[in-house]
């Protein structure tokens, strides 16, 4: 068995229902105790859907992703893979996957019990690709599912969560995990997904009694300060808002 979590990369951890989890730079989160690994809106084939309405974008986006997931799967070889929704952009995305891309997703969820969790994006992921689908996945306290309900326990995405964090005359934008200990919101995997600011309504509306945020830097997730968090502008924000 691997011991991922000697990788001085992975030395900060949640809690979350009284388990330890780990969130990853990725955008992942690693569940040693079950060796699960948890992933939100892979979003595949974005890039080849924004090309049939004439907004040409590189269509690699599939690949990079799949790229990122492969890698995850690699260190952490987990017994279950959690696709939290959204997994595929729309439900035609499957028939524009390139033969070797197809190849590469059947190839991962044969390594390990896949599940793939329903999106509003992708409400019949592709039974043809491997793994299960689900409306929603439990696994001890812990309920998975794509929209979050507020329901105790839940783990969820949908949001594509990032924090605007202020700092020495600038802002970065980072993906980030939002959570309370009992219910808790992933950050997007998708290569070309935006994300709505942790500070929205539509985020901290889940979070009634308070909430923690944990950025994902290059190589590291970090705890954030509140003080730090910024609101994006008007002008950025309407434009990624309907990027979900």
């Amino acid at each position: 068995m691997s011991a991922p979590l000697r990788n001085t990369a992975y030395t900060l951890q949640l809690h979350h229902r009284g388990e330890l989890m780990t969130p990853l730079a990725q955008g992942g989160l690693w569940w040693e105790a079950r060796r699960t690994l948890i992933v939100s809106d892979l979003h595949f084939e974005k890039g080849s859907s924004f090309a049939r309405r004439g907004q040409l974008l590189p269509p690699y986006d599939t690949s990079v992703t799949l790229k990122v997931v492969e890698a995850l799967v690699d260190e952490f070889a987990p017994d279950c893979v959690v696709s939290l929704g959204d997994s595929f952009h729309d439900p035609a995305a499957e028939a524009r996957l390139s033969p070797a891309e197809r190849l590469r997703i059947r190839a991962l969820t044969a390594r390990t019990d896949w599940v793939w969790v329903e999106g509003n994006h992708d409400p019949d992921p592709p039974a043809h690709l491997g793994g299960r689908g689900a409306k929603t996945f439990r696994l001890g306290d812990c309920v998975f599912r794509h929209e979050p309900t507020g329901e105790t326990g839940e783990i969820s995405g949908h949001l594509h969560p990032v924090a605007r964090v202020a700092g020495r005359g600038r802002a970065m934008r980072r993906k980030c995990f939002i959570t309370d200990g009992h219910r808790l919101i992933m950050p997007s995997m998708g290569a070309y997904t935006g994300g709505l600011n942790i500070l929205d309504d539509a985020v901290t509306r889940h979070f009634a009694d308070g909430w923690i945020a944990f950025a994902a830097g290059e190589k590291q997730v970090h705890m954030i300060d509140r003080k730090l968090l910024a609101q994006d502008h008007p002008a950025s924000a309407n434009g990624r808002r309907w990027r979900l």
